[in-house]
């Protein structure tokens, strides 16, 4: 266990909403710009939803490997590794977040691998060299595995830490060490244990709030010495300090290069050895090899040890204030990977075979605070809830009522207890599983976007027989003002002219929905959303769609116009733009016809010119339709009624998005 994380992110979900608050001031700047453009109450629920997430602990294990993907090189069925997963019994890493362990190292020791490797990246960005003196401010697990890292680069290791434990244990481990509660003055230690000249650089690993191991690293360097910020300390810095002694200040990310790189990591494209010595991936192998030949020691760090099945113990001693420091959870040696399925307290409804029962896959953000809510106020009956991680669909059973929890996806679409599908996974995995749902006799309700590619739709065209509901998750012409707007213009004569736009907002290019094998870009992935409605509120086939992408030409444009023609001789125009500022409202419809303008506002106001007794209609908060797109679907199965959204407008405008995209 990561005593500094973990219990970091413990205290945090015990945390009061205000002490939340003051500890994340830019999200609350966040919340207030979304109070002002989406209403208080729909914020109040984004909020609590977002807080409600659980988040798995953990990322030191060491474990056996049971299975690989196709694309993966350099393990095999049985290798021990070492990787950075959470706190499981069956994890799932990418190739390059794991290592083959050595012989000669135990597991217990190889446990500590990506703690160590959080100290070496410390080590390699301030470049010790034989004979230096480096201090090591903050004793705990990664201070120490650093300490002697550095020793066994020939350094000449101090150590401060205000727990005299600790520096005891340092001295085992030839760490000169200072209490800092022992009334010694550091800065004066320092010099006198480097005959008055200064340390040649500090690793800060320690965890504080205050700057003062800042100061104190400033005062105790020599001209010119380097400061490495490992852990996360106070950052006011003293500039006379710095200036005077032309001193370095670097701050360390995790474990090396590739960290938070989504190429490198979840990729898997690696960086050439000759350009990029160390990775994240060649650490941890630097640090199994220092495990190895025992220059690195971690028995006398361990202090307890538990069985995962205490691990609630585990994590009250984690936040007490009783001494520890490594803590081991160990997991059953026969660990059945098999076994994928945890029952739930859920209440047993009877029901008739018309009515529907739900199964849902994906437990992610989108599905966790907006489609499982969703549906549980449309009264929705939920039976499995699966997805690729375990902690998901345990804590979100819970809260809403599953009656199982599972990661195995083949055994949930099998199950005959459920006869419908919601699919809420990421965008290159839908069409897949909407065919396997459709194969197995059920009705789905998939996120969009239905596909991404052409092969993709004309599969899942072939599959829908028609005896199964296929919808997709378009909320907007379900929204209640939408559905006065559109009552408005059934009065209205001749064609139509519409213009949306949606200020999206930036999405990192490297995010994965931006990605065009797995996410398919914003134009397929949140833009058809528009497309389908424009194509609703039309009543008629499109025509014509054009896509104007000004700005740029990548794969994935994500600020962009669609121009569209319908049969019937309307226009419409869709603004997706992601440039804009996050203050203004996120989306606005305009509808020109009969001589007559409809505006709706962000799905909170409806106003209208030109039509007599008209009023504009408000509403307290914002509501895009999603509880009624759910009940649509619900209440579709059950009576058997026609689809509010045919199988051939969803065809219609996916087959559309994909010529202009391909185009």
């Amino acid at each position: 266990m990561s005593a500094g994380t973990e219990r970091m992110l413990v205290d945090f979900g015990k945390a009061s909403w205000i002490d939340k608050a003051r500890q994340q001031p830019d999200k609350v700047q966040q919340v207030l710009e979304k109070a002002r453009t989406d209403g208080l109450f729909t914020t109040l629920d984004a909020v609590r939803s977002k807080l409600g997430q659980p988040l798995p602990l953990g990322y030191c294990n060491v474990g056996t490997v049971v299975d690989f993907g196709s694309g993966v090189t350099g393990f095999q069925v049985g290798d021990r590794v070492a990787s950075n997963g959470p706190h499981a019994e069956l994890v799932a890493v990418p190739q390059h977040l794991c290592a083959l362990i050595p012989d000669d190292a135990s597991d217990e020791a190889a446990a500590f691998t990506v703690l160590a490797s959080i100290g070496l990246q410390g080590i390699r960005l301030a470049n010790p060299t034989f004979g230096e003196t480096f201090v090591v401010s903050g004793l705990g697990l990664i201070g120490l595995l650093t300490g002697q890292l550095l020793a066994a680069q020939g350094c000449r290791v101090l150590g401060l830490d205000p727990d005299f434990s600790k520096c005891a244990l340092a001295e085992t481990l030839g760490i000169a060490s200072l209490h800092l509660g022992s009334g010694v003055d550091p800065v004066a230690w320092c010099l006198e244990h480097t005959s008055g000249i200064g340390v040649d650089g500090v690793l800060i690993t320690a965890a504080t709030s205050s700057s003062e191991p800042v100061h104190i690293a400033a005062q105790a360097c020599r001209q010119r010495g380097r400061i490495v910020l490992v852990g996360v300390t106070g950052l006011e810095l003293r500039r006379d300090l710095f200036y005077k002694k032309e001193l370095s200040f670097q701050v360390s990310c995790s474990y090396g290069p590739g960290r938070y790189d989504p190429f490198y990591e979840q990729q898997s494209h690696d960086y050439p050895i000759g350009f990029v010595r160390w990775t994240e991936q060649r650490n941890f192998q630097a640090v199994l090899h220092a495990l190895a030949s025992g220059v690195l020691r971690t028995e006398p760090l361990i202090s307890h040890r538990f069985q995962i099945d205490q691990a609630s113990e585990a994590y009250d001693l984690l936040s007490s204030s009783e001494h520890s420091l490594g803590i081991l959870l160990r997991y059953p040696e026969t660990a059945d990977a098999d076994q994928r399925l945890i029952q739930l307290p859920a209440a047993t409804q009877s029901m008739a075979p018309s009515q529907p029962m739900l199964s849902v896959i994906g437990a992610g953000n989108y599905a966790s605070r907006m489609l499982i809510p969703a549906f549980a106020k449309a009264g929705a009956r939920f039976h499995t809830l699966a997805a690729s991680s375990g902690i998901g669909p345990v804590h979100l059973g819970r809260k809403f009522g599953f009656r199982q929890a599972s990661t195995d996806i083949s055994a949930l679409l099998a199950d005959s207890n459920a006869n419908s599908v919601v699919i809420a996974t990421r965008h290159d995995s839908h069409a897949a599983l909407v065919q396997q749902a459709l194969d197995a006799g059920k009705h789905v309700f998939v996120e969009k976007p239905l596909c991404i590619t052409a092969d993709e739709l004309t599969a899942i065209e072939e599959a829908h027989t028609g005896q199964a509901l296929l919808m997709v998750g378009f909320n907007r012409r379900f929204a209640p003002l939408l559905l006065d707007l559109q009552q408005q213009l059934s009065r209205l004569q001749g064609p139509k002219a519409f213009v949306y736009t949606c200020n999206a907002g930036a999405i990192p290019a490297h995010h994965w929905t931006q990605d065009p094998a797995a996410g398919g870009g914003r134009l397929l992935g949140e833009a058809c959303h528009f497309v389908d409605l424009l194509r609703y509120l039309a009543a008629s086939p499109i025509e014509d769609l054009q896509l104007i992408n000004a700005l740029d030409r990548k794969p994935c444009p994500d600020t962009f116009t669609l121009q569209l023609r319908f049969a019937d001789g309307s226009i419409g125009t869709v603004h997706y733009f992601s440039n804009g500022s996050k203050a203004f409202p996120k989306e606005r419809l305009e509808v020109f016809a009969d001589g007559k303008v409809l505006r709706l506002d962000n799905y909170r106001k409806l106003k209208a010119w030109g039509i007599t007794g008209f009023r504009t209609r408000r509403l307290l908060q914002q509501d895009k339709g999603q509880v009624a797109c759910c009940t649509a679907f619900l209440q579709t199965i059950e009576s058997g009624g026609p689809s509010p959204t045919p199988s051939s407008e969803i065809f219609e405008v996916q087959r559309w998005l994909l010529e202009v995209l391909n185009q």
